[in-house]
């Protein structure tokens, strides 16, 4: 059975029909018992020989799908068994299957063909049953215009049911596909943040130990240096695996992601690597939102690892402010040269773009011999 149907499948796409493969072989089905019980209706009414014929063009298409798994075109289809109901309605039965016939191609063509291809089979519908009620007596013939006609809409019907659906797939797909990019633009950021600080922070316990073993010869103070940038590196690592974890479907670990009341820590780890920085806060932090928190945290630790970068060793000065309305974040420190902490890098890119997703707003630049970043998140929640 799943080989019957992945031919059929195959047979349909290469044909360029989106329809569901049940749909075109129950109405092939359909149309072609309907033709035999038209021919069944005349039997010896009828001389064998244009009934026969009849009967062999209304399912020979039907015959060469099932024998080849090829569909023949369309108007192949539709001539062959235009002609095969005009021979049966020379003979007109009452009441008469040949018509019925007609109403299923109808439905085929505008469900499958292109829009002239199918206005085109239901006025040659409609002139073939005009000819045999003027000529052989069909009755009904208003009936079975309106039937073709029925037919039709449906088939149309169909067509934009299924347009409709490929097009609402697709922008599922398109939204599903920009989700999944967002959420690795976001966990690079993470990763890019936790690395670039944790390297930073690492860099100056080294130059530490370097400098403590040259100039005053100082083993243990070294060796403080070392176990200081291990534990740096080794948080750093468990940082990066808990956010690499939520590419998985389960969490990676059971550790809190930081927030505004790690800030605090962030400083006192940073001054433990050397560099001079003085922190304020005021406010109630436990009114900042845990995505808000992160993003503050992230932004704070980004700062810090781009004056420890670029700064020159220049002190750096932090203050958290949360109020009613909104936390506020400023970072500044001393220029000691002319270019901009931070401007050739990623990492602004970065504060930015995280700035962004908390509906935040973040300014960075100097402001007379310093360098400020800025950034002020509403308190109460994020869009």
């Amino acid at each position: 059975m799943r080989g019957i149907r992945a031919r059929l499948e195959t047979s349909l796409s290469r044909a360029g029909i989106a329809l569901p493969w049940w749909v075109p072989v129950g109405s092939t089905t359909f149309g072609a018992l309907l033709a035999v019980a038209a021919v069944a209706q005349r039997g010896a009414l009828v001389p064998p020989a244009p009934i026969a014929l009849a009967g062999l063009l209304a399912v020979v298409t039907p015959l060469v799908w099932a024998g080849t798994g090829v569909l023949v075109p369309p108007w192949v289809k539709a001539a062959t068994v235009l002609a095969a109901v005009a021979i049966l309605l020379a003979h007109p039965a009452v009441p008469d299957f040949a018509p019925v016939v007609l109403v299923v191609l109808a439905a085929e063509a505008a469900s499958i063909t292109r829009p002239a291809l199918a206005f085109a089979v239901v006025a040659a519908s409609v002139a073939t049953l005009s000819v045999a009620a003027a000529l052989a007596g069909l009755v009904g013939f208003p009936v079975y215009v309106a039937a073709v006609l029925l037919g039709a809409a449906g088939g149309w019907m169909m067509r934009w049911y299924v347009r409709a659906l490929d097009a609402e797939r697709a922008a599922r797909d398109a939204v599903r596909d920009q989700a999944v990019l967002a959420e690795r633009q976001r966990i690079a950021r993470e990763v890019h943040d936790v690395v670039a600080h944790s390297l930073s922070i690492t860099l100056l316990h080294l130059t530490g130990t370097r400098h403590a073993l040259r100039q005053d010869r100082d083993v243990e103070e070294a060796l403080e240096g070392l176990a200081e940038a291990e534990r740096v590196g080794r948080t750093a690592m468990a940082d990066i695996r808990r956010t690499v974890g939520l590419l998985a479907e389960a969490p990676a670990g059971t550790h809190p992601l930081p927030d505004v009341r790690d800030i605090a820590a962030l400083v006192e780890r940073t001054r433990a690597a050397g560099l001079e920085v003085r922190y304020e806060q005021e406010g109630d932090l436990a009114a900042v939102p845990d995505l808000a928190g992160l993003g503050l945290y992230r932004i704070a630790q980004e700062s810090l690892a781009n004056i420890a970068k670029h700064g020159g060793g220049a002190p750096a000065r932090m203050r958290l402010d949360v109020g009613p309305a909104e936390a506020r974040l400023v970072v500044r420190n001393r220029l000691r040269a002319p270019a901009a902490p931070g401007a050739g890098g990623s990492g602004l890119k970065g504060m930015f773009a995280r700035a962004g997703q908390l509906g935040a707003e973040l300014t960075a630049g100097p402001e007379g011999t310093d360098w400020v970043v800025a950034v002020s998140v509403p308190a109460g929640g994020t869009p």
